[in-house]
């Protein structure tokens, strides 16, 4: 096969290598499979459920815009309550938990910072342990919502539902973990990912039936938001490809009497360092009165905050900006220390031009991330809010919740696992030309 020697690899190159190439055609095939068997997994029923009272009492519920979006990132998990309602959510509230304990906790940031790769799997260890608990939280507030549903109410039923579902929320992690090891891509994203794309065909013919109802107001509302769509796609990729690029230069080095001149490089830094984590941690705290309701059916102060925080309300949209604000700047600090950085460059005999060397590098590397992470997160601010704004004005709903919470991820993970596939295709192609 001939192969390119540019950077990036064709189409035709890649596609080639996913049909040949055994190693990764089996990722490929892992990957896939496991998908398809957490969606076959969720319709699988929790047993003991009159299903027809229950979908009826989700529509009087109260909470059907948060329901609606929970449904989404579950793949339509809560609606059908099958054993794998619950997803990978209780993995991501876990991962949110451990992340904010890690900065509080100076023992956690030694096990992250100093610890190497046994302290990042002791972290893994106890952030499954806590996905296992909010898991089973999160299955006891479900339980109680639906055993007035139940054929048999009782501690009987209770004890079943919980779990099922925790039981099903402990595998879904564990394929999880099995995709990001054994096959293609981040296995919490894409699972995330299939999830958002089960419910597109619904949306989609939604839209179409509502399109041909022949109402003119109608037919354009659709087309400026898919416009909309469009447009927010486009954009999306472009800022998750953009990096400023800060200028490198490494001194001059002298090996017996050969000099090595200056080198000049450069050190990227992403515009949107956190990706697709800060909206999805900001869509999860959100959801949070709506888990404890379960618990408190009663409490004013939590009825109050979820008629608040449903998408729509003015309140739903600050909060939701804040939040996303907030966990775009926790994240870049998770990713990026700019004092590491710079002793780090100081390591390598590298400066940045018109800088000095150490504490003025970090402080001026922090400025520009600080900016970078700001603008950063007002385009996810646009993202999540641009779209629910253009529903509410067309008055087309088919795709609610799907602009404020899952076009970033979708595309987000789509550029992450289509990277991934290019750099497997390039290792192979490098150990191709080896053994020429």
């Amino acid at each position: 096969m001939v192969v390119s020697r540019d950077k990036n690899p064709t189409a035709q190159e890649t596609f080639v290598q996913m049909a040949q190439a055994a190693g990764l055609r089996g990722r490929l095939l892992v990957t896939i499979g496991m998908l398809l068997l957490i969606r076959l997994g969720i319709y699988i029923p929790v047993p003991g459920i009159d299903r027809q009272a229950f979908q009826a009492g989700l529509q009087n519920s109260g909470l059907g815009n948060l329901i609606g979006i929970l449904d989404i990132l579950a793949g339509g998990g809560i609606s059908a309550l099958g054993i794998f309602a619950l997803g990978i959510l209780p993995y991501i509230n876990a991962s949110i938990i451990m992340q904010l304990m890690t900065q509080a906790l100076p023992s956690l940031e030694n096990l992250q910072k100093n610890e190497g790769e046994a302290g990042r799997r002791k972290i893994s260890q106890i952030t499954r342990y806590v996905a296992v608990g909010w898991a089973i939280f999160q299955s006891f507030g479900i339980a109680l919502f639906v055993s007035r549903y139940a054929e048999t109410p009782g501690p009987a039923f209770i004890a079943q539902t919980v779990l099922a579902l925790t039981a099903g929320s402990m595998f879904v992690m564990w394929v999880g973990e099995l995709i990001t090891e054994r096959g293609v891509g981040n296995g919490a994203s894409l699972l995330i990912f299939i999830s958002i794309v089960s419910t597109l065909p619904r949306s989609l013919g939604q839209t179409i039936q509502l399109a041909q109802s022949g109402d003119r107001g109608v037919v354009g509302g659709v087309i400026i938001l898919l416009i909309v769509f469009l447009v927010m796609i486009v954009g999306i990729v472009f800022v998750q490809e953009g990096t400023r690029r800060i200028p490198i230069v490494s001194a001059r080095r002298q090996v017996g009497r050969r000099l090595y001149l200056e080198k000049s490089s450069y050190l990227p830094l992403r515009l949107n360092q956190g990706g697709v984590m800060p909206i999805i941690f900001a869509s999860m705290v959100l959801f949070l009165p709506a888990s404890l309701v379960q618990f408190f059916p009663n409490n004013e102060v939590l009825s109050q905050a979820i008629r608040y925080l449903s998408p729509g309300h003015w309140l739903y949209v600050v909060v939701y900006l804040t939040l996303i604000l907030f966990f775009s700047y926790f994240y870049a600090s998770l990713i990026i220390n700019p004092v590491d950085m710079s002793q780090n460059l100081k390591k390598m005999g590298a400066s940045i031009p018109g800088i000095r060397p150490g504490k003025a590098t970090s402080d001026y590397i922090e400025r520009v991330l600080n900016r970078l992470t700001f603008l950063g997160a007002i385009f996810l601010g646009m993202v999540a809010i641009i779209p629910t704004a253009v529903e509410s004005a067309t008055q087309v709903r088919t795709f609610q919740g799907l602009g404020a919470t899952s076009l970033l991820i979708l595309v987000g993970v789509a550029i992450d696992t289509a990277k991934q596939i290019q750099t497997y295709v390039i290792s192979q192609r490098y150990e191709g030309m080896v053994k020429q």
